[in-house]
């Protein structure tokens, strides 16, 4: 079973601040193990908003309208994920529940979600 974690941006993320070198250490510990645990596909931190874009299709069959970040409420953006490939939902959420926070100054959030496999 496919599961992404998801690391919610934080103000940090978003001013484009890398986390400090303890966390650094703890993050790529906690990657080794997903590595030698055979479970990690890819982890992958993404650049703060103010370097995407959005594109929304707000009336079917028209044009996409384009929109430059940044974008704001850092809590609803994605700083970088992670995917894993484990046995059960159990298994998945063991896994999350064993990252550090992966903001740093209790800033951290992580979403669970289950990938389709069709």
């Amino acid at each position: 079973m496919l599961f992404m974690i998801i690391v919610k941006a934080s103000k940090n993320s978003e001013e484009g601040n890398l986390p400090d070198a303890d966390l650094r250490e703890a993050m790529t510990k906690y990657n080794e193990e997903l590595v030698k645990a055979g479970v990690r596909i890819m982890a992958k931190g993404l650049h703060p908003s103010s370097n995407g874009l959005r594109i929304s299709y707000p009336k079917p069959g028209e044009e996409p309208v384009v929109t430059d970040g940044p974008f704001t409420e850092p809590g609803d953006l994605v700083a970088g994920f992670i995917l894993i490939d484990v046995k059960s939902r159990e298994e998945a959420i063991e896994w999350a529940m064993r990252m550090p926070d992966p903001q740093g100054h209790g800033e951290g959030e992580i979403e669970l979600r289950q990938v389709f496999e069709l």
